[in-house]
């Protein structure tokens, strides 16, 4: 069975930073590109960066680039996004997803960890 452990997240001041941890297990997660990706109610998800097995040529999406950073310690099954400089618009659940996520994909039941920026 798949599963990916979200955790790290917390409220934090405008500013502030965030480290959050996605440790995963039931599949060969070493092997597997990897994408974090935020939502809030009632909207699409956003995907927020997203790394290759390898670790190289990680992606991030235009809101957060330059300001988060993505990695992984495959030796620990875990993916990592280092999360600077965060602004209320960053407040979300982000959840780790195995590959990429299409447009139909549905956060399951119980996974994430919840973000919120605020003074």
């Amino acid at each position: 069975e798949v599963q990916l452990q979200a955790s790290g997240g917390g409220l934090v001041q405008p500013g502030g930073s965030l480290r959050l941890s996605c440790v995963a297990s039931g599949f060969a997660s070493n092997t597997t590109y990897m994408t974090w990706v935020r939502q809030t109610p009632g909207k699409q998800f956003y995907r927020v960066a997203g790394i290759s097995s390898d670790g190289t040529t990680p992606y991030y999406g235009t809101s957060v680039k330059g300001r988060f950073t993505i990695s992984r310690d495959n030796a620990k099954n875990t993916v990592y996004l280092q999360m600077d400089e965060l602004t209320p618009e960053d407040t979300a659940l982000y959840v780790c997803v195995k590959g990429v996520p299409t447009r139909y994909w549905t956060r399951p039941e119980g996974q994430g960890t919840q973000v919120t920026v605020s003074s």
